[in-house]
Parts: structure tokens; sequence; C-alpha cells
């Protein structure tokens, strides 16, 4: 299933599924097939289902079957007045879980990204934080902090969504706690982040997570480590690499973070960058206003944003 959180002028922010060119409304769509309060609840929002699975994804699917078995009832307006499927093209992308508890990052997990940097290749896993005021969606203008560093750069990364709370896992068992996989473009303010000690606000930055557009739930993505990622600037492709290429792989990451760090369902681990990154080409290339930068991930889509002086 493809999971998105969006809104339009007339609807407020809500829990879609994504089916292409349409986005079913969820809560609307089961109030339709008479779901009860509290199954309605588990599915309220995108960080609701993954808080309540297994029992939310059997709703979702509950909810599918019988769109394709009764059509005529989202064929109608719902409660609200709305349709219950809304023309994609007229929705505006928010991050699909607007407040993780958590957004983990992990440093150099790709082999070109450290050779860029003349680094050696770690030997074990770095994580740093992004928050909740750091994410924006997909199509979302994102504010260049210049006044305060005027190096700002891109980097395209697969991310990691926690599905089942996570303590003191394996490697073997860890897969078994991701509820979906999204994109994150780990925007990065350089100067600070080569002045600074700790990251936080080189990364961690207003704006620095844009994410999305959808979730896309772990039986559609068989192997999340046989992915095509890249990102283009302006229609230049500046990243072209795959997931195949991490360092270290999404069981180890979950399991390295666990051992301290207990992850909870709607937590987001974002796996790293590939190389190509703008600070370390010949010249710098740092992004300026009324930039473009899409980040292509391949069975999950496209995560696109415009950048804009502050």
């Amino acid at each position: 299933m493809r999971l998105c959180t969006v809104s339009t002028a007339e609807i407020p922010a809500f829990f879609g599924i994504d089916l292409g060119k349409r986005i079913l409304r969820v809560a609307q769509a089961g109030a339709a097939f008479g779901l009860s309060d509290a199954d309605l609840a588990r599915v309220a929002s995108t960080k609701a289902y993954f808080e309540n699975l297994p029992q939310s994804e059997k709703i979702l699917r509950r909810i599918l079957k019988g769109i394709t078995e009764t059509p005529k009832a989202v064929g109608r307006p719902a409660a609200d007045g709305h349709p219950h499927l809304l023309n994609a093209a007229d929705v505006t992308h928010l991050p699909p879980i607007e407040r993780p508890g958590k957004i983990l990052c992990i440093g150099l997990n790709y082999r070109d990204h450290c050779e860029e940097q003349n680094k050696e290749i770690p030997k074990k896993p770095m994580a740093f934080n992004k928050f909740a005021t750091s994410l924006r969606g997909h199509g979302a203008e994102i504010t260049l902090p210049h006044k305060v560093d005027k190096n700002i750069d891109f980097e395209a990364e697969l991310a990691v969504i926690i599905g089942k709370t996570a303590r003191r896992v394996t490697k073997r068992t860890a897969l078994k706690h991701v509820g979906g996989y999204t994109i994150m473009n780990d925007v990065s303010a350089r100067t600070l982040q080569a002045n600074e000690k700790q990251w936080s606000r080189a990364k961690g930055f207003d704006g620095s997570g844009p994410c999305g557009p959808i979730i896309v739930t772990p039986d559609e993505i068989p192997d999340p480590h046989a992915l095509a990622i890249s990102c283009h600037v302006n229609g230049k492709k500046m990243q072209d690499s795959n997931t195949s290429n991490l360092i270290f792989n999404i069981p180890e990451l979950i399991s390295w973070v666990s051992q301290m760090i207990t992850l909870e369902p709607g937590d987001m681990i974002s796996t790293g960058t590939p190389g190509g990154v703008g600070v370390y080409r010949n010249p710098p290339v740092f992004l300026a206003s009324g930039d473009i930068v899409e980040v292509k991930i391949d069975r999950i889509g496209t995560l696109r944003n415009t950048f804009v002086s502050g």
C-alpha cells in the first residue's frame, strides 16, 4: 500500500491511500463501510496506523476490498459533503508522518560518499538527529537560511519508518520492525556543519527534512537494498546510485540503533546519501533561490521541492 498525509483547500490534513490518480480518504471510506469507532481510531492518521499494526493493516485491506466489491459506497459524497476519492493532482502533500517521535539520520553510509571526501569506510555507523520542525512535504517551498549559512546542500536518502517497537533487536529480526519506506532530502548547512561540533543546527534547521510524498509498505518493496536512488537539481542529475551500495544495511542500522535507543512506531531512520553532493563538487554547488530539487527512488516515486529566499 501507498500511504500519505494530504490536505486540500477545503479539507484539513487527513490520512490517505494513494491509488495512483486518486487519493482515498481513509476515515471517510471506513465509515462508509461501517467500521467501528475503535477501528476508525486505528487508522485516523499515519502515526495511528503504525502504532496499531497489524490490526490497522487488516482494516485498510478491508476498506480496499470494499471499494472493489461495493464501489457505490464510495461513489457518493462522504458525510462531510466531500468525495471519498480525490484527484491526486488536487491535494497538497504534507510530511507522511507529521510529528515522528524520533528522526535519526545516518552519516557516511555510501562508499562513493566516503570516497568523494577522502575518508575511510567507517567500521561502525554514525547517527545524528533531525526534528519534527525539520520536516516538509512533497511540493512544499523550503526557505533557505542564507542569513546564517549560504552553503546549503542536498542529499538524496531512503528513509525507513518503524512499524513495530524495536528494543535490542538482532539483525536477523530487524526487518520485521519496518512499517514502510519513504524518501528524504537531508538538506544540510555546510558552513555550520564544518564549524560546529554538534550538527543539530546544520542538519536540523527548519525545512531541512523534506520527505514523502508517500510511505510504501514493505510488501511492495521486497528488497529495500536494490533500489535506484538519484537527485536532480533543476533537471541536472547530481546523484545517481543504488541502495545496494549502503555500507550498513537496514537490518544493521535498526539493530545498532536499538541497542541504545528504543525505536517506536512512526520513528524514522534516514539511511544516508550517496556521492555527488554539492559541497564536494569542483566547483562546489549550493542551492539558490528558485532551485528545484527532485529526489527519486525506485518503487516510491519522486520528492520535489522548490527552495526560496528567506
